[in-house]
């Protein structure tokens, strides 16, 4: 179906008997509004820094846009999304995020005449009237054991016979459905009334992969608060600091910034940085020695800033194999940043560039590249050996994000070298958006 949009315009639904003022990304210059967003922290650093905010309302229209096009393309009936994350991207609203990853309570459905249908906790349907993209917002989708115990497939019935409903009034006769993630009775149920239902997951992610020119912006806009905030963390660490008292810094500058969360705990020190993904905790920090984190931080605007940077902590000087451990991983990741450019294939990604030695390759990354967007997406860049034939078979493009990734570690080493950078895939190549300094006592 190509039946145009009905949300041709996008305004604010806000009562225009009352005059408001608006901040640089067009919200209301109102503390008092039920939408998030920046601080005047945030703003004034943007402002300080000649950074564009972006347009909210282009940026929601482009995004939905982008997810229109895709049911059509695919001749969908319509798309059912229960992942939080894109349910954040179809509406720009949010509901107690984490909770809601592992509380599946809200879903959307965005049918293949523009129609969207936004289910949301009890009484919250407040809580996404900003958006006029969003037609209409019921409640009634939670099919999780927890809020619906031995009743739960009358609780999936319910919303079925609603998703059957919109789907005839809205897609007549087609019966196609992408959904990205349901939960058991929630399949069961749509499957029982002879609703076809498509891999969602793909939809999306390929949906979102390409960032229009407001996404742009907010990620720069979201990357210089991350960066504002990462600055402060080291600024503060010392030797004595627990893991913790560091982490808590970024924490508490994220949101001083009005950013959101940070996905992981991935900060240690010393001998706690190899094997790599051990969490923060109450080690106390040695001089004279490595600090390694990857921020994987959900910032303004809901967008990932996701870098890793690697610290020499004290009052001496790094050992020569620190230094030489950190060229390679600096080497890695501007090495293979120079692939980046439309038309190359993914499997280029893989095999061309930098590669570690086969003394690294144990302790190496689980993947040299990955998309961001409003957190890790697709596409996944794998190392050589761990590549599936066929699995990414795509080129890139630009408008897409990459972050490029360096572990170097080894158990003789007993230390590793965590590096990231986040990058914009241009017209005629890449743009890195990643501006931290790196450590030069590690790096001369």
């Amino acid at each position: 179906m190509n039946n145009p949009s009905p949300y041709s315009v996008i305004d604010r639904k806000i009562d225009p008997s009352k005059k408001q003022s608006f901040r640089a990304d067009g919200s209301p210059a109102d503390n008092d509004r039920t939408e998030i967003g920046p601080t005047a922290l945030a703003f004034k650093e943007w402002e300080e820094a000649d950074l564009q905010p972006p347009n909210l309302a282009k940026m929601r229209r482009n995004r939905y846009d982008r997810l229109l096009a895709a049911v059509h393309e695919r001749d969908l009936a319509g798309l059912l999304m229960t992942d939080p994350m894109n349910i954040r991207y179809a509406t720009d609203s949010s509901n107690m995020q984490l909770w809601n990853m592992h509380n599946p309570f809200r879903a959307c459905l965005l049918l293949a005449d523009g129609h969207m249908v936004l289910w949301d906790y009890r009484n919250c349907g407040y809580l996404s009237d900003f958006n006029p993209v969003v037609s209409e917002v019921r409640s009634g989708s939670s099919l999780f054991y927890f809020g619906g115990g031995d009743k739960i497939e009358s609780e999936a019935a319910s919303f079925r016979s609603q998703v059957d409903e919109l789907m005839r009034e809205h897609a007549g006769d087609n019966r196609r459905l992408a959904v990205d993630k349901i939960m058991v009775a929630g399949f069961k149920a749509l499957s029982e009334v002879g609703i076809e239902i498509l891999e969602g997951e793909e939809v999306t992610e390929k949906a979102r992969v390409i960032k229009g020119a407001e996404e742009i912006r907010a990620m720069r806009c979201a990357v210089h608060a991350c960066e504002q905030s990462v600055h402060t963390m080291e600024a503060a660490v010392k030797p004595g600091m627990t893991e913790d008292d560091v982490w808590a810094v970024l924490h508490a500058e994220n949101i001083k910034r009005g950013g959101e969360w940070i996905e992981t705990r991935l900060l240690s020190s010393g001998p706690r940085t190899y094997p790599w993904f051990q969490e923060c905790g109450p080690r106390q920090i040695q001089n004279n020695e490595i600090l390694a984190f990857d921020t994987d931080l959900v910032g303004t605007y809901g967008m990932c800033c996701d870098i890793s940077r690697t610290w020499f902590i004290g009052d001496g000087e790094p050992t020569q194999m620190m230094k030489d451990y950190y060229r390679i991983g600096h080497d890695h990741i501007m090495e293979n940043m120079e692939l980046i450019k439309p038309g190359v294939r993914f499997d280029e990604l893989v095999f061309g560039g930098h590669q570690l030695p086969d003394y690294m390759v144990e302790g190496q990354y689980g993947c040299r590249m990955h998309g961001v967007g409003l957190c890790d997406e697709w596409p996944l860049i794998a190392y050589p050996e761990n590549h599936v034939p066929g699995a990414f078979d795509y080129e890139v493009q630009p408008g897409m994000m990459l972050c490029v990734e360096a572990l170097i570690g080894s158990a003789d080493a007993g230390f590793s070298i965590k590096l990231e950078d986040q990058v914009l895939v241009t017209e005629d190549g890449y743009e890195n958006l990643t501006s931290y300094p790196h450590d030069q006592k590690l790096l001369s």
